[in-house]
């Protein structure tokens, strides 16, 4: 099996309109589609599938690996979704080679901001 690439990521919500709310007015994402009881967000070369798991007869359960964005400078997209009521754990992390800053939507999924400056090993740039 050859893989192409990742169509979508998927996080549940118990809740379409406040995710929905989070998502296009704190982050800023568009919506690519949207249905009864889900919509889909474009984030970078991937879509966010958020659905109500609830009317497909699934238990909520929120994701707890994530998914890390990408942006230009961590900080200053911190404090921009901090001034919009976005929650951050702790402080950002600066590992050497890249930054992070974590937090969670309403529902609990895990989002990080990540900036990754330094050379790969091989010397690739990011």
């Amino acid at each position: 099996m050859e893989v192409e690439r990742v169509d979508f990521v998927s996080f549940l919500t118990r809740d379409i309109r406040r995710a929905k709310g989070f998502y296009v007015d704190v982050i800023g994402l568009a919506i690519e589609s949207e249905g009864e009881n889900d919509f889909e967000l474009r984030l970078g070369q991937v879509t966010l599938d958020v659905f109500d798991a609830s009317s497909i007869g699934q238990a909520f359960a929120p994701s707890p690996g994530g998914v890390a964005l990408r942006v230009r400078d961590v900080d200053a997209a911190r404090m921009e979704l901090e001034a919009k009521g976005a929650v951050f754990e702790g402080d950002t992390l600066d590992t050497g080679v890249c930054q992070m800053a974590f937090f969670h939507d309403p529902d609990g999924n895990a989002l990080m901001l990540h900036r990754r400056y330094a050379a790969f090993p091989d010397g690739r740039q990011p």
